[in-house]
């Protein structure tokens, strides 16, 4: 049995006890969260649209944390009258 749900503008597909990294939570670690915005669910067979209408998908808040710091190089192109 696995879902598939919608927050920050991504979508995530997770099965019971799957640990996944979410962006941007307004959540203390240990607090539980209610996704409701939930696209799809296989349980005996797949559901979407108007049959998932009821479904959420719970977690619970693990830790807050950051990932690597992303290096950006940006060159501008020098005219060819200031090479001399």
């Amino acid at each position: 049995m696995y879902a598939i749900f919608a927050t920050g503008g991504k979508q995530y597909k997770v099965s019971e006890g799957d640990v996944i990294k979410v962006e941007k939570l307004d959540a203390e670690p240990g607090n539980t969260i209610t996704f409701d915005q939930v696209v799809a669910v296989n349980k005996d067979g797949l559901k979407v649209g108007a049959d998932v209408s009821g479904a959420t998908v719970s977690a619970t808040v693990v830790e807050h944390g950051r990932r690597k710091k992303i290096i950006v190089y940006k060159y501008k192109r020098i005219p060819q009258e200031k090479w001399s």
